[in-house]
């Protein structure tokens, strides 16, 4: 029995039974692998306050605002948990998958693995998740908590392929179904709807704080599986002149020169284009770097970095505290990029530029002690030069524009993957030129619900 929100519902969460809202709010903290808490997917609290920051521009260095949902509110600690909870769902929903039947294999590099192991497990569904042994250790643990099991290939972030082949592997048993988050459109139409309408509402709400006025000018997503980035697919519907940013690693430049390569930005930069990437609606790709990222990381999260952004910057404590605690290595990555499509566009005054947080700080504390092995703890000046150095100091290099022919290069990479490898045929990737494709599968949001009301009444 499918216990799980509908796509509206994680939207607008008050749409939700509120007694079955008032328990799920009660086990968030009390029982947090109890099912009903399938019914806190969504980007708002209990009091339908969006989970989001603006960022402080003694930070940023930039005129315009720079806002960041983050995820750690959600159950797993990540969004991640949302789209594995939508792909999951469909499969369910339309007889793909039978949890007393199917063994479900999740291939990840961490959060999507991490949301998959607490779906699955919520859902009555034996979990396998796939991922390198490359990966932060505190990722292992969190899935191994949630009762899932792991297969570690070789490798770190970037080497997808080896997880692909493993999966291959497994999908040999009849009884196994493969949740791959790169091909999946449940992730897409996750973020298309949920996140994408979270963040048009977020406008307004922002707009009567006196922040922007009504409208992201943007919205900048590093792309690990590209779900998160179809928000802006929903935003540029909403904004005809909206900007999609995507970010990948400098070490691992697959989109802006076909580049390859290990890198330490941990969820992005998979060495390849995920076949749910509309690269058709990107405006640009940039490039950032892993360990300025990481140092990034480093001076929000360790308290002589904060210090000195309370003390010799001005911000607040209040602020400073929060964002300590809503950051990984992605987020950093992501806010890195905000500030450099600010400069690109030469947004300024009432713009808003929109990014996320998918996960937090709870699952680098391995990376910031091998980070403050290598390069110390940071006193004011060495905070001082992270602050100048890594966030006032972004520039614009590394960014490549989507005319025609960047983004005919960046779908035809699909091809290497998705068709030699993944048993695609070119009709299928050809198909995608076409946004009626996108289109159709957007539309599906209101089959699914209704097909899950349905469900409910029986």
């Amino acid at each position: 029995m499918i216990t799980g929100p509908t796509f509206e519902e994680m939207l607008h969460p008050h749409k939700i039974d509120p007694a079955v809202r008032v328990k799920a709010n009660a086990a968030r903290q009390d029982a947090p692998l109890d099912p009903i808490n399938l019914f806190n997917i969504t980007w708002r609290d209990l009091n339908g306050y969006v989970c989001h920051i603006v960022l402080p521009k003694e930070l940023t260095g930039v005129d315009c605002d720079i806002v960041a949902l983050y995820g750690r509110e959600f159950p797993s600690g990540s969004h991640k948990v949302g789209a594995a909870y939508s792909v999951l769902l469909e499969k369910v929903l339309f007889g793909d998958v039978d949890p007393n039947v199917n063994t479900l294999v999740w291939p990840s590099t961490g959060n999507y693995g991490i949301g998959g192991a607490w779906v699955g497990g919520r859902m009555g569904c034996k979990s396998v998740v796939v991922l390198p042994q490359g990966m932060s250790r505190e990722r292992f643990e969190r899935i191994e908590s949630y009762g899932a099991s792991v297969i570690k290939t070789v490798g770190s972030e970037s080497n997808v392929k080896e997880i692909y082949d493993k999966t291959h592997e497994l999908a040999l048993d009849p009884n196994t179904r493969i949740l791959n988050q790169f091909e999946v459109m449940g992730n897409y139409r996750f973020h298309y709807h949920v996140t994408g309408n979270t963040l048009i509402e977020l406008a307004g709400e922002l707009q009567q704080r006196g922040i922007g006025t009504g409208k992201i000018n943007a919205f900048v997503s590093a792309t690990g599986s590209a779900g998160t980035i179809a928000a802006g697919d929903r935003l540029k519907q909403q904004w005809a002149d909206h900007k999609i940013v995507c970010l990948e690693p400098i070490q691992c430049p697959t989109l802006t020169n076909n580049g390859y390569g290990a890198h330490d930005i941990q969820g992005i930069g998979d060495k390849h284009v995920p076949w749910i990437h509309h690269t058709w609606n990107t405006d640009a790709v940039m490039c950032l770097d892993d360990m300025t990222c990481k140092k990034g990381l480093q001076l929000i999260s360790e308290e002589g970095g904060q210090e000195t952004l309370v003390k010799r910057y001005g911000v607040s404590e209040e602020v400073v505290r929060k964002m300590s605690r809503l950051f990984g290595i992605s987020g950093i990555c992501n806010v890195l990029g905000a500030i450099k499509t600010a400069k690109h566009y030469g947004f300024g005054k009432g713009d808003v530029v929109a990014t996320v947080a998918t996960d937090s700080l709870d699952r680098y504390y391995s990376v910031m002690d091998d980070m403050r092995a290598e390069f110390g703890m940071l006193d004011e000046a060495a905070a001082a030069g992270r602050v100048e150095g890594i966030f006032h100091a972004a520039t614009t290099d590394w960014v490549q524009d989507g005319t025609r022919e960047n983004r005919e290069r960046w779908h035809n990479l699909k091809y290497y993957t998705w068709v030699e490898q993944q048993g695609k045929s070119v009709e299928e990737l050809d198909a995608q030129r076409d946004p009626e494709w996108w289109l159709a599968h957007q539309a599906r949001v209101g089959d699914i619900d209704a097909k899950l009301m349905a469900t409910r009444r029986n």
